[in-house]
Parts: structure tokens; C-alpha cells; sequence
């Protein structure tokens, strides 16, 4: 209600200073409706405005049909439509217009569902972000599992949600419950539906062996139909608030401990919300002799792959490097891995276990595998340089076996015997070496004796050896500066001095 003195106030304005109603709400605060009624009340005249037909009007039946047959036709298209008609206004107005004109969805109403006590179980995965591991950045995915009775539920988190973690989350779920319910209900995901065709349904086959162990039926929900498996959708949800959320750990293993202690502890002390008399702890001991009983050995969880192996021993898996025996390289081996461990197998042979790493490029090595190799290239050199004595001087064979018999160094031996073929050749060194053998002086002296001796009774000179620039060895080469003033001397002294101390200096007959 309003004072008489601001009904007199309306009056005057309207019909004396001939204020329009919007104008007179404006100035006194009031609404135009209060203004509308006053002036009727006072039995004053009030102009009222005529409504200005509006640009879609001719087309307002054209949108009706369309909207009506095609309802969830975009505004974009239906403008586009309509312009091509002769429809002069602008885009912005006409998404208002249509969206005043779109008929309305039915309302679908739900059943709320209920099942018996370890009828039914509902899995499904949510993303949460990403975690850094050294160099590598992975999705951080969470593998929820929910009884529908009890509401009890699984959490654990896996660096991605393939195929492997999804049947891995499985088997630690039902170790978790000691049990499991007689049907699991899955959302349409790659890991449990390959195909679907209307009521044809193509399981992924890793996920019918693990049902065919545990003895459990798969059920995928209809398509498009999430509100079937609404429980895991709002433990999921119930788990993002209440676990995850401003929640700090230090790596994986951390953050599962902790999701493990709080399923244990804050989840199952929770009231169920389909009986908030009692909290899930209490329904699933109700429930826990209903389940299913756990068969004597868990379903194999390794993750199973092919590898091709190169010239180097190490077997790519997972974005890193693991080290194998060099002798199994240039093959197509199998690796086997868990959360904890890797194993790398030839056919039937176990050849390497390594811990796994979830870092990116990094090379797990054993000691044994470098160090077998290292003196696999170590002795391979010296079969190497054997090789090539003994294609260059027949002769050397026997010299290795005589020198062995005696004890020698046969590292030392090849080695002054591979200078002497590249000093002398093969034909020197051949000779030397039979006429050593001839003495039975089976050691590298002699044979270096017999080739000096050989070259002096030619003629030739001794072999001046001279380091090329690209020799290792003169990397090492350290030549030290001498001092020049001994020979400054030579210069100075008289020539009678340094006669008297040439005589000085000779030896004495």
C-alpha cells in the first residue's frame, strides 16, 4: 500500500505535467503497475501503448513446423533457414526467440532401483588430472568398484585405464571384499564392450575369462542410459568431494594407502543413502554372506606384450628401457609385467626381472647383464686379433699353443705380434715366428729377435714407427718444455774450454 499523498502525487504528475506511467515509476520508486492503478482508481485516462508487431511474426508458423518435427534443431540453422525466407533481424534476438518457441522435453521420471544382497555390483573409471613421474607425465585414473546393497565400496588409482589396470583393479577389488557380487553392471567402455549392435553385444575378451574365473556375469547398462549405474556415478562423485578433493600425498603408492584407510574408515562409517539408519559397514556384514565366494588362485593381472629386441640388449616397455643377457638380442621376446615388476621371458625362459619404473626413457639395468657383456666384447676383440695372426702367419697358431703350455700372457703376446704385422708384414712376421718355433723360444722376444734379424741379413733398416694424427695415443702425449740454457753455453765457451772439457769428459782407455 501507498500513502495518500503519493497517490495525489501520481495524479498530478501524470495529468498536469503530462509525465508518461514509466516515467513517473522511475522518479517515485514505485512500480508501473502501482502507477497504472492509481490513474484507474482516479478515474484518469491512461494512454496505453500500442505493441509494435514484431519481425518474426510472419514466420513464427514456419519455426513452429520445423522446431515441432526437428526439436533439437540448432537456433544457427533455423536462422540460416529463415533468412533465406526474408527474415530481416539479427541472429542474437532470434536464439531468445526460438528458444521461447522450442517445444519442451517431457520430463522422464526413474524408478528408484533396488537389488538384494549380492545381486549386483556397478564399475566404472574417472579421470583425475595428471601425475608427473621423473620425465614422464601420466593420467592419474581411478578404478571404482560399488556393492548396490551395501554401497561399500573400492578405490584405487592407476597410471591409465587400459586393459590391464581395468582387469588389475578387478582382481584387487575382489581381494579387497574377499568376495564379489553375482553381476557386475559396466557403462559401454572399450574395456568391457568391444561392439554393440542393439541387443548383440561383443565383450572384450580378456574381461569373459576374468568372469569366466570368478564365476560373475557382465552386464552393460542400455546406450546412453548412465542412470542405470547411478550408485558408482555418485560414489565417484561422493569420492571426489569427500577423498580427493585439497587431499596432498607423495607418489601413487602413498595416495592408494590412503584411499584404502579412508574405503576402511570415513566411506564404511558413512549412513547408506538408501538406509540412513545404518552406515555401509554395518549392510555389508549383512551383506557379505550373500556374495560370492573367491575361487582358490586369483586371475593372472600381468600385463602381457610382445617385444621386438634390436642390436642392443635392452626390451623397450612402457616409454623405458630394461636390460636383458646380450645374448638374446635380434629376437621377439615376452615381457610380463606388474605394478612392482617386470619379467622379460624367451619363449619358456625367464632371462630378466627388473622393478618397474613409470619414468620416461630411463634404463633399468642389471650389473650382470653389463658386465657379461663387457667381457663378451672383450673376448670377442681378442678372438679378433688371433683371427687375423693367424690368416696372416699360419704359424701363430702354434706360438698361442706352445706360449699357453708355458704360461705366458697370450693378451701380451697378440698384441706385440699384431705391432710386428703392421710394422714388418706378413711375410717377416711369418718367418720370424717359424724360425722362434724352430728354437723353441715360443715368446715374443724371439720372434722379435728372428724378425730383426732377418730384415739385418737383407739389408733393410730397422722400422722407424710413426704415430699417425689420428692415433689414440697421442691424445695422451705430454711433451714438457727444456730448458735451452745449456746449449746457450756451447756458444759461450772459447774454443781451447771446450776442448779441455772434451778431454775432461772422455773416458779413460
Amino acid at each position: 500500500m501507498i500513502s495518500r499523498a503519493l497517490e495525489t502525487e501520481i495524479v498530478r504528475l501524470y495529468h498536469i505535467e503530462h509525465w508518461p506511467v514509466g516515467t513517473i515509476a522511475v522518479q517515485l520508486r514505485v512500480h508501473h503497475a502501482t502507477v497504472r492503478r492509481v490513474l484507474v482508481q482516479a478515474d484518469v485516462p491512461v494512454a496505453h501503448k500500442i505493441a509494435r508487431a514484431s519481425m518474426v511474426e510472419p514466420y513464427r508458423a514456419f519455426m513452429l513446423e520445423t522446431l515441432t518435427k526437428y526439436p533439437t534443431l540448432r537456433a544457427s540453422r533455423l536462422y540460416a533457414m529463415v533468412r533465406e525466407r526474408g527474415y530481416p533481424g539479427a541472429p542474437d534476438h532470434f536464439r531468445a526467440l526460438v528458444a521461447r518457441l522450442r517445444p519442451r522435453l517431457a520430463a522422464e521420471a526413474y524408478l528408484r532401483l533396488r537389488t538384494l544382497p549380492g545381486e549386483q555390483g556397478q564399475v566404472d573409471w574417472a579421470h583425475f588430472g595428471k601425475l608427473s613421474v621423473g620425465r614422464a607425465v601420466r593420467p592419474l585414473m581411478a578404478f571404482v568398484m560399488v556393492l548396490s546393497y551395501s554401497r561399500h565400496l573400492f578405490l584405487r588409482f592407476y597410471f591409465g585405464a587400459s586393459m590391464s589396470y581395468f582387469v588389475r583393479g578387478h582382481v584387487d577389488a575382489f581381494a579387497y571384499f574377499d568376495s564379489l557380487p553375482r553381476v557386475l553392471l559396466y557403462d559401454n567402455l572399450r574395456s568391457a564392450v568391444l561392439e554393440r549392435s542393439g541387443d548383440a553385444i561383443h565383450f572384450h575378451p580378456r574381461l569373459l575369462e576374468l568372469a569366466a574365473h570368478y564365476r560373475f556375469q557382465p552386464r552393460p547398462v542400455a546406450v546412453a542410459r548412465g542412470n542405470e549405474k547411478g550408485r558408482v556415478e555418485r560414489a565417484i562423485r561422493f569420492v571426489r568431494e569427500a577423498f580427493f578433493a585439497a587431499r596432498s600425498f607423495g607418489d601413487l603408492d602413498d595416495l592408494n594407502a590412503q584411499a584404502r584407510a579412508w574405503c576402511e574408515g570415513a566411506a564404511a562409517d558413512r549412513p547408506c543413502p538408501q538406509d540412513r539408519a545404518r552406515c555401509v559397514r554395518t549392510l555389508f556384514a549383512e551383506e557379505k554372506p550373500h556374495l560370492l565366494a573367491l575361487p582358490e588362485n586369483a586371475f593372472p593381472a600381468e600385463e602381457r606384450i610382445e617385444v621386438r629386441v634390436g642390436k642392443t640388449p635392452y626390451a623397450r616397455f612402457d616409454l623405458n628401457d630394461y636390460s636383458i643377457p646380450h645374448s638374446h638380442v635380434q629376437r621377439t621376446l615376452s615381457v610380463l609385467a606388474t605394478l612392482d615388476r617386470v619379467r622379460i621371458l624367451d619363449g619358456l625362459e625367464l632371462i630378466a626381472t627388473h622393478p618397474r619404473s613409470f619414468d620416461r626413457g630411463a634404463q633399468i639395468e642389471l650389473p650382470a647383464h653389463v658386465q657379461a657383456l663387457v667381457a663378451h666384447k672383450r673376448a670377442a676383440r681378442a678372438h679378433r686379433a688371433q683371427d687375423r695372426l693367424h690368416h696372416a702367419a699360419p704359424s701363430a697358431t702354434p706360438l698361442f699353443v706352445r706360449a699357453a703350455e708355458r704360461g705366458a700372457h697370450l693378451g701380451v703376446l697378440t698384441r706385440g705380434l699384431l705391432a710386428l704385422l703392421d710394422t714388418h708384414g706378413a711375410s717377416a712376421l711369418e718367418a720370424a715366428i717359424a724360425a722362434a718355433l724352430a728354437e723353441d723360444a715360443a715368446h715374443l722376444g724371439a720372434v722379435r729377435h728372428f724378425i730383426d734379424l732377418h730384415a739385418h741379413a737383407r739389408g733393410q733398416p730397422p722400422p722407424i714407427a710413426v704415430l699417425l694424427p689420428q692415433d689414440p695415443r697421442l691424445r695422451a702425449l705430454s711433451v714438457r718444455a727444456q730448458a735451452l740454457s745449456d746449449y746457450e753455453q756451447l756458444t759461450s765457451d772459447s774454443p781451447d774450454e771446450r776442448t779441455s772439457n772434451d778431454n775432461d769428459h772422455q773416458p779413460q782407455r
